[in-house]
């Protein structure tokens, strides 16, 4: 096993502000997990390409053997502390500490990892990064900071597994979204017309693209009765997130339209947002 301390990618993304603090974690990490530690990897945008200073960082740092209480103690005081310091990055990391076993086949599927959300102190039992999406991106677009090559960490995920993950996603997408944000904020409107374009994407072709990548596709290939909304979502990006931003006139129904014209190319039925048929 490459020695975390010393044996590191220097530059895994183009921000050199990240990749100092994504160094600082991978030793920290490797120190508090010891021989727990298999290697420390990047997986989301910054893996399939197009991140930028919107995105957050997506890490993921696999472990041999279940995390002991000491090394949970350990994690938490580390992911504490990081996003209480100055710094446009010490708020965007976002990831996993996964059970190498349940992380390397689907069998793993539902099982609850160590997981830190972007811009928390506090980490959670998540099965947020424990999805078919996760692992592919890793296996074939994750990026080493240090540890073995992503493809002698996950199997191979087959196109037809991503697509009926999909095809669930733009099911429940609706009750889903909601359950955490609404549209009354425009950052909400456009991370949905670019969530459904990335959907289309996976199901059409049988791979995870970039949410630009997947924005362009989406313009270039859906009905066009959707590019302007889709266009308006490439436009808007640069915007970021700012709570007190409305999204534009009409621009939520158009939305709702799109959930639908989703749904039906993906055969994945319709949810209302009460999440009833």
């Amino acid at each position: 096993m490459p020695d975390a301390r010393s044996d590191l990618n220097p530059s895994p993304t183009q921000f050199a502000e990240l990749n100092e603090l994504l160094g600082e974690l991978t030793r920290r990490a490797a120190d508090i997990l010891g021989d727990n530690f298999v290697g420390a990897y990047l997986q989301g945008s910054f893996a399939v390409g197009d991140a930028d200073i919107h995105s957050d960082c997506d890490f993921l740092i696999p472990v041999r053997g279940p995390i002991t209480p000491d090394q949970e103690a350990g994690l938490r005081a580390l992911h504490d502390e990081i996003p209480t310091r100055p710094g446009h990055w010490t708020k965007e990391l976002e990831g996993s500490y996964p059970l190498w076993d349940e992380l390397r086949t689907l069998d793993g599927l539902g099982r609850p990892w160590l997981y830190i959300d972007h811009g928390w102190r506090k980490m959670q039992w998540s099965t947020h990064c424990n999805t078919e999406i996760v692992r592919w991106s890793l296996r074939e677009c994750g990026i080493v900071i240090t540890g073995p090559d992503p493809t002698e960490l996950v199997d191979p995920v087959p196109a037809e597994i991503l697509r009926a993950r999909v095809r669930e996603q733009a099911r429940t997408f609706v009750p889903d979204l909601l359950s955490w944000i609404t549209f009354d904020i425009a950052w909400a409107q456009r991370y949905a017309v670019t969530t459904l374009c990335r959907i289309l994407h996976t199901y059409d072709e049988g791979r995870v693209t970039s949410k630009r990548a997947a924005l362009v596709w989406a313009r270039d290939h859906v009905d066009p009765r959707w590019s302007d909304l889709v266009q308006q979502a490439l436009d808007d990006r640069q915007l970021g997130w700012d709570p007190d931003e409305a999204p534009r006139p009409g621009s939520v129904a158009q939305t709702l339209a799109f959930v639908e014209y989703t749904q039906r190319r993906t055969g994945g039925g319709r949810t209302t947002a009460a999440g009833t048929p």
